[in-house]
């Protein structure tokens, strides 16, 4: 488990609900913390269904920010991207942003960084996913979109590339 918190931006979140897996999140982590920005993007489509997923998953905690106002030096983020990583400086966290202008941002600030395929490959390392390979197939088929090069890479990473 990380010393640091964890800081979800939301489509890892969405990426992990699609696949039914917030128990990874407690089996890498213990605990997660999520914005209410990015909670309330997450809620803002099939919100019943989800807000389901997240009360039988206590291990994603929905934070406030001690000054919300930090997320205003994050110019060209969207809400919920700026308020991950003003929380993550704020509490000193390991951010988990797909997004690439929110990624560059973190990288510039110094945070520690993952995204969702790292997390995928964290869990296959730790035994505690059998393929990558089908939870990318999975997310793609719902229409999240991946990088190729960096599915490919993963995949290589995993020992499961053709």
């Amino acid at each position: 488990m990380p010393a640091s918190p964890v800081i979800l931006n939301n489509t890892p979140l969405i990426a992990f609900w699609i696949l039914s897996r917030f128990d990874l999140l407690r089996d890498l982590y213990g605990e997660v913390m999520i914005p209410p920005a990015v909670h309330a993007e997450f809620l803002a489509t099939e919100r019943e269904a989800r807000e389901s997923a997240l009360a039988d998953a206590p291990w994603i905690k929905t934070v406030q920010m001690a000054n919300p106002r930090r997320v205003l030096v994050y110019t060209g983020l969207d809400e919920g991207e700026a308020a991950v990583l003003a929380l993550a400086e704020e509490l000193g966290g390991v951010v988990v942003m797909d997004e690439r202008k929110g990624r560059r941002y973190a990288k510039r600030l110094g945070l520690p960084l993952t995204g969702s395929l790292g997390l995928l490959l964290l869990a296959r390392e730790r035994r505690l996913l059998t393929s990558v390979g089908d939870a990318i197939n999975e997310l793609l088929e719902a229409g999240l979109h991946l990088d190729a090069n960096l599915v490919a890479e993963v995949l290589r990473l995993a020992g499961e590339a053709d």
